[in-house]
């Protein structure tokens, strides 16, 4: 039995600068300190009620909808909410930009966005403890833990309303760079497959082609050939959950460096040329606030960019 501390049942109403949230994500910042586990687990079983009616985890709130919080098991805070020296250096050198709106992070591989799934600090969370003169600090959007590169931090309400009302619509435009196991076809530019998500018991995710999923699309285009790998560039027209990474292992061409979803040969090339990370980054990002253009981009990382090197002499040799 555990002696951990229970919440009453609570009836939260959203308000108007918290509507367009997900689900999943208004019950975490309404829920205390609470496994995410947890919070999926209440959302699947029916304990979480919006308007007396079940709801998916990706529901977008409305103003004024009347959500049920279930008891949930309240896990005791724990003394440091700091990140370590190593990943404060880290995150610090990695802001791209900052204005009043939004920050823009070249997030590092290794560092989840967030707390959770036996995840101490993620990326927000270590940007409000390294930035506590910023009182509203939301994530935009979501980049896998292995995955690096750009990642959109709402300063206010009223920007993140507004950037997911861009990502529903596909106006939030995003290139990664990926490399890729084979000889990826010239002719494949667009790679369409409903994608399936599910949760094992222990609360990680795994996505796979499905009729039953949902729709995603994505663009993409050869930029760099080495033997057996090549250097692509991905457009998602739709946001998936490891969409780019399911949708290259489908075709036949696993993103290097990726144990999750891989085949023999994407295992072996990781092997020969010494990855030991994901070759994926959110390379460049274009979107538009308070009709303000904004074009960003940041380069590989210099752990990729060497990769890529030993590729380049290999390929000459």
């Amino acid at each position: 039995m555990s002696d951990s501390p229970k919440q009453p049942v609570r009836f939260v109403s959203v308000l108007a600068e918290e509507a367009g949230q997900r689900l999943d994500n208004f019950l975490l910042r309404h829920a205390g300190d609470v496994p995410k586990t947890r919070i999926y687990r209440a959302i699947r079983k029916g304990e979480v009620r919006v308007n007396k009616g079940r709801s998916k985890a990706d529901y977008r709130v409305k103003a004024e909808d009347s959500v049920r919080v279930p008891p949930l098991t309240v896990v005791p805070r724990e003394v440091s909410k700091q990140p370590s020296a190593a990943w404060e250096k880290r995150i610090r050198s990695a802001i791209m930009y900052d204005d009043t709106e939004l920050l823009v992070i070249n997030k590092p591989t290794g560092l989840a966005v967030h707390g959770g799934s036996g995840v101490r600090l993620g990326l927000i969370e270590s940007l409000r403890s390294l930035l506590p003169d910023e009182r509203y600090l939301e994530l935009v959007h979501r980049l896998d833990r292995d995955t690096s590169g750009l990642v959109m931090i709402a300063k206010n309400a009223r920007t993140l309303r507004a950037l997911h009302q861009q990502l529903r619509e596909n106006r939030i435009h995003k290139r990664y760079i990926a490399l890729v196991a084979g000889k990826w076809p010239a002719y494949q530019r667009m790679v369409s497959a409903p994608l399936d998500r599910r949760h094992t018991a222990s609360g990680e995710r795994l996505v796979k082609v499905s009729n039953e999923g949902k729709p995603a699309k994505t663009e993409m285009r050869v930029l760099e050939r080495f033997p057996d790998a090549t250097l692509i560039e991905a457009k998602p027209i739709s946001g998936r959950t490891h969409q780019i990474r399911v949708h290259t292992q489908h075709i036949g061409h696993p993103i290097l460096g990726d144990t999750k979803y891989q085949n023999d040969q994407s295992a072996s090339r990781t092997s020969t040329i010494g990855l030991k990370r994901l070759f994926l980054h959110a390379t460049a990002i274009q979107f538009e606030v308070n009709d303000q253009r904004y074009d960003l981009s940041c380069p590989l990382d210099p752990e990729l960019e060497s990769v890529l090197s030993k590729l380049r002499t290999e390929r000459k040799g």
